[in-house]
């Protein structure tokens, strides 16, 4: 996901998710280093 979907992503959510009651839940937004497939050993895009 790029950085300028963000916010975009976080409205939608908000939009669908929020009832104003408790549980509604929350997002965290984090940036992730890398990933790994364990499976095939690919990194980067390729395991996505």
């Amino acid at each position: 996901m790029a950085d300028h979907d963000v916010e975009k992503i976080v409205q939608c959510i908000t939009k669908e998710s929020q009832t104003g009651s408790i549980g509604d839940g929350k997002i965290f937004i984090s940036n992730i280093e890398d990933v790994l497939r364990i499976r095939t050993g690919e990194r980067g895009e390729k395991a996505v």
